[in-house]
């Protein structure tokens, strides 16, 4: 990469190298938006003709140094047009590096990257498991409404994907697509729900950070995963172990009861046993250990997690620490203060987070961190806001045992150079003072010596702790009140002028003497003074008024006739209402009476408390604590329930397997186990060597999971299979039940017997990872009732079907193993097959696989009128995508605008008037739309192949509106690819009265190749198929509800006339595909 950018730089000055210091003056230029590219466009054409280039070395070195240019933050987007081409290119790393490209990109260049749509859908079935990643992450970054379908679609079969990488992109997919079209959320819910039950760590991290995006509220899709999550945490990636654990806290305030009602029992008895007798007290501490009791599912959290203190990533030890806070007995979390210590070597953004999420700790458990207090002691090389911080601690954490020590600490801390650290200091000892009695006059004493420091900050900001100290005991110091009255003349900063007035004010009655000449002398510079300090001359003019009028009568008159015209309004009116409240006249209401009680009232000493004090309510180490307010996206921690909501939903399938397995063939697994032959055995094992063992282990353990929610899947996928090894091993006189327990019998053997020798040839290095990912899983998580395989083997055939003696393994053995669909892999489970069976666009022929579409502009068609709708308008159009809700269906998406200025409520579809056989999938109800507001949803609709019309009604809270869909012939159709040999092959088996022929009068314009498919497609949704001969187009698309070929060829021929030629055995369909494309190649 260095040498490739060195040329590239060598290019700026025409050839000569740069000299030191100038490389970076092209982007600095204002000459253009994009910098460095504005600067030389011979530098863009420089790799566009290396991306244009038939060598994949050239192309390679071009996109190595555009991503490195991206990687500086240099702006690429012009290069779009010229990248984008080489993304079919069949070198894997130029591949690579162009969807890199067009991930950053994509965004910004829409419909560029449209136009490579069919590649991204092809590349998503490419064998590379990084290219499928790559393609989904491109797709998913395109931000364009019209292809959520198609995004919908890839998400669901990449969720299935035998790579844990691309189930990994395929849970990161789930998050954008919510962002871009909310209303899929019930459907990308199933997918969360899916993917939870992966078994591979690489997934885990990122689906539970789908879940948290899309649906934090649904604690119902942990409950069965929650053991696992627990059990994988130590082997997700570092940034999903943060995002479980911060799950899992939320989900353990929901479900467990709070640890911390055993120390409060504990304190309660310790006040009252002094009273009672031994027995009672006996009797009571019984009941105290009775009333809480952990739950194990609560102790294993807690238990899993403690091994991450020990993690090199602050982000993992800040989510342990905040987990250990929030979920763990009070004596227990104090093991977290080692490692928070541990994370101040950090840099120093981690030590900000961290110092402020201890700040909060040691507010109300100081023990925690007594023995660390040097750990916090302040390093002149700290910046100011951990210095601040640390400060904060220190003073939390000081108690009448190291006061002494911490006073002179801040001794040092005061002369600091860095005086907002120097004031923070002084208030620090104004609180210490204030918490603890027995240094108040000691802090007291230090704070007067500091007001004759130089530094002015420092005075100003002992006069104002000293004035709040002053008002707890404000009888005991005068000295120190005469004291800072002469340094009025000496203090210019505003709040301490202002502090001290107050202070003479209130005390004004014990200096009779002082008072009235610091109120002379502040008249004197009344119109000079900040509107602070204006507004405490007032009130110690009008205090004095009321205690020694003889003195001081005429001051204040002249201080209020100032306030009177001042600038500032506050000031004017203050001097209003104190004029009307101190001199008595005849305006003068009965609240003149009451001045003195109002002026001279005590006033109640101020509490000097911890900026963190009220922060605990939001979670540490999160956003919302940092900044003290609730952030966007913050889900707030519930509080703990009175009542333990029924811990069985978390190992709810274990019941199930448990219930369905013993009552269905524990009195039949002795004799089985002699049915088969030796023969038969071997031959059953020879049937299964292309399974690998984690494949059929991985199969068991997910059946068990998945048995209590897709047990109609499983049902029918166990009869598939059973009935495929009846025919293998002949036996066709028994019972599906017989052949169940027979199954799992042979396929104990055959496992046994793959794990002595070595794994498949057929197994691929991505199924290899994701089985042993769920073998691993499976131990971890039952290892305490998994007993091994010998003793398995000794006591099986002597053992009753009790409930009692069932440990997991036994489970397994119950359970029979299906024999894969023949295109799946085996690794894959029941529920899984079937829900890839119904992701396959594939019909049953070969020949017919559908293809992605061709991209031709959207066209929209009104449904309703604003006019008719009274303000609701309505339109359609048909995105060609295979439909999510049916394979039978074509795919409609329907716009809603509201017009109006009001909110339309409740709007739904009813009363459908559909011909015989056609059938409707609905959108979901809308609740409300927004004046102005418009919103599309997908909807399905089976035409039976006709262009027959869906009548139905388009109905809001108050009205009702009929409205139909009629279908052009052209959207009836699926795309298929297929080669020439297949098409022609296809194309004599319908002909006759499957074939409908007529002669176009072409214009010479509409003659070239790239003419005729843009109109062709534009009219139908048909796939190209390539042609070996210039003059001859051919296209091929099945109907979307019988799936019948529909094969059109266009063949021009002298003279400007061509020949139109449809096969189809739908000859209605044919005939009007017919008409419809006859006037659109005859037209100009």
């Amino acid at each position: 990469m260095s040498g490739n950018s060195l040329s590239y730089n060598e290019q700026l000055a025409g050839g000569e190298p740069p000299e030191l210091g100038q490389e970076a003056t092209p982007a600095m230029s204002h000459s253009g938006a994009f910098g460095l590219f504005s600067s030389d466009l011979k530098k863009n054409e420089d790799l566009k003709q290396m991306l244009e280039s038939n060598k994949d070395s050239a192309k390679l070195d071009a996109m190595k140094r555009i991503v490195g240019m991206i990687a500086k933050g240099k702006n690429a987007s012009e290069l779009f047009p010229a990248v984008v081409k080489n993304v079919a290119s069949k070198n894997i790393e130029i591949k690579k590096l162009v969807y890199v490209y067009l991930v950053r990109y994509a965004e910004e260049q829409q419909d560029l990257a449209l136009l490579s749509i069919s590649t991204f859908q092809r590349a998503l079935k490419d064998p590379n498991q990084l290219i499928r990643a790559s393609a989904l992450r491109v797709l998913s970054s395109i931000r364009v409404p019209i292809i959520v379908p198609i995004m919908m679609l890839a998400i669901k079969e990449a969720s299935a994907d035998l790579s844990p990488y691309v189930r990994k992109n395929a849970a990161h997919a789930i998050q954008k697509l919510y962002s871009l079209d909310p209303e899929q959320k019930e459907m990308l819910i199933e997918v969360i729900e899916k993917l939870l039950k992966d078994k591979s760590t690489l997934v885990a991290g990122s689906v539970v950070m789908a879940f948290e995006e899309v649906c934090p509220d649904r604690i119902d899709l942990i409950h069965r995963n929650y053991r696992k999550l627990c059990n994988l945490l130590v082997d997700v990636e570092e940034w999903g172990q943060v995002v479980i654990i911060h799950m899992l806290t939320r989900y353990a305030r929901t479900q467990f009861v709070s640890p911390w009602k055993e120390n409060d029992n504990i304190e309660e008895k310790s006040e009252k046993n002094f009273y009672e007798s031994d027995e009672e007290q006996k009797e009571k501490s019984d009941k105290i250990k009775i009333s809480y009791a952990m739950d194990p599912d609560h102790r294993m959290l807690i238990r899993n997690t403690k091994p991450l203190l020990q993690s090199r990533n602050a982000a993992v030890v800040m989510a342990v620490a905040q987990l250990y806070w929030h979920l763990s007995p009070k004596s227990e979390a104090g093991i977290i203060s080692k490692s928070l210590v541990r994370l101040l070597r950090s840099n120093r953004e981690v030590q900000y987070i961290v110092l402020q999420n201890i700040a909060t700790m040691s507010i109300q458990r100081k023990g925690m961190f007594e023995p660390y207090l040097k750990s916090f002691y302040v390093r002149s090389t700290d910046p100011t806001m951990i210095k601040t911080l640390k400060l904060e601690i220190l003073t939390n954490l000081a108690n009448e045992a190291n006061i002494s020590t911490l006073l002179r600490e801040f001794q040092t801390y005061v002369k600091s150079q860095d005086k907002q650290f120097a004031a923070a200091t002084i208030q620090a000892i104004g609180r210490c003072a204030t918490n603890i009695s027995e240094v108040t006059d000691t802090c007291l004493n230090g704070l007067v010596c500091l007001l004759s420091n130089r530094d002015e900050i420092v005075v100003a900001e002992s006069v104002v702790v000293i004035k709040k100290l002053l008002q707890m005991q404000p009888a005991q110091h005068g000295e120190i009140i005469k004291h800072m009255a002469k340094l009025l003349d000496s203090i210019t900063v505003p709040v301490a002028r202002a502090s001290i007035l107050w202070l003479i004010g209130e005390n004004c009655e014990r200096v009779p003497k002082i008072a009235p000449d610091v109120l002379r002398k502040m008249a004197k510079s009344f119109t000079g003074e900040d509107d602070l300090v204006k507004l405490q001359i007032l009130n110690l003019g009008a205090k004095l008024y009321l205690t020694n009028s003889k003195q001081t009568k005429l001051l204040t008159q002249y201080i209020l006739n100032l306030g009177k015209y001042d600038q500032n309004y506050d000031i004017r009116d203050r001097t209003r209402f104190i004029r009307q409240l101190i001199v008595p006249n005849e305006k003068s209401g009965a609240l003149s009476k009451y001045a003195k009680k109002i002026f001279l009232a005590q006033k109640p000493a101020p509490l000097l408390e911890s900026p963190f004090k009220d922060r605990d309510h939001f979670q540490l180490g999160t956003l919302s604590h940092t900044l003290n307010s609730k952030a966007s996206g913050y889900l707030e921690l519930s509080n703990w329930p009175e009542v333990a909501p029924d811990p069985s939903v978390r190992n709810v399938e274990v019941i199930e397997l448990e219930r369905t397995s013993v009552s269905g063939k524990a009195k039949k697994v002795k004799p089985d186990k002699k049915f088969y032959s030796e023969s038969e055995e071997d031959a059953s094992d020879n049937d299964s060597d292309s399974e690998s063992e984690s494949g059929s282990e991985s199969e068991d353990e997910e059946k068990e999971e998945d048995s209590s929610e897709d047990s109609s899947e499983y049902s029918s996928d166990e009869s598939e299979s059973e009935s495929d090894l009846d025919n293998k091993n002949q036996v066709a006189k028994h019972k599906s039940k017989t052949t169940e327990e027979s199954d799992s019998d042979g396929d104990e053997k055959t496992n046994a017997k793959l794990k002595s020798s070595d794994s498949s040839d057929l197994e691929s290095s991505s199924i290899e990872e994701s089985s042993s990912d769920s073998e691993s899983d499976t131990e971890s998580d039952y290892e305490a009732k998994k007993p091994s395989k010998k003793e398995e083997k000794k006591t099986w055939p002597e053992r009753k079907p009790s409930k009692k003696d069932f440990s997991l393994l036994d489970l397994d053995d119950f359970n029979p193993v299906s024999t894969p669909v023949a295109v799946l892999t085996p690794a894959i489970s029941p529920g899984l097959i079937a829900d890839l069976e119904g992701l396959n666009l594939a019909a049953s022929s070969p020949v017919i696989n559908v293809s992605t579409p061709v991209f031709v502009p959207m066209k929209t068609h009104e449904l309703l009128h604003r006019m008719s709708g009274k303000g609701l308008a309505a339109s359609y159009h048909f995105p060609r995508q295979p439909c999510i809700f049916g394979d039978q269906m074509v795919s409609v998406q329907l716009t809603l605008k509201n017009t109006t200025d009001q909110k339309i409520e409740n709007i739904y579809l009813s009363d459908k008037k559909l011909p015989s056989g056609m059938q409707m999938h609905v959108f979901s109800p809308i609740e409300s739309l927004e004046p102005g507001g418009s919103i599309t949803v997908a909807m399905g609709i089976d035409f039976c192949d006709s262009t027959q019309t869906a009548s139905f009604q388009l109905c809001t809270k108050d009205d009702c509106f009929n409205v139909n869909i009629q279908p052009p012939v052209g959207e009836l159709l699926l795309p298929v690819a297929m080669s020439e040999k297949d098409f022609r092959r296809e194309q004599g088996m319908l002909t006759g009265m499957n074939e409908t022929s007529t002669t176009v009068m072409a214009l010479p314009q509409n003659s070239a190749p790239p003419v005729i498919l843009q109109k062709i497609v534009n009219v139908a949704n048909l796939g190209i198929v390539p042609s070996g001969q210039d003059n001859i187009h051919r296209f091929a698309a099945k109907t979307v509800h019988s799936g019948s070929l529909m094969l059109v060829t266009v063949e021009l021929k002298e003279g400007s006339t061509a020949q139109l030629i449809i096969n189809t055995e739908k000859t209605v369909i044919g005939s009007v595909l017919l008409r419809e494309l006859k006037p659109v190649l005859s037209q100009g």
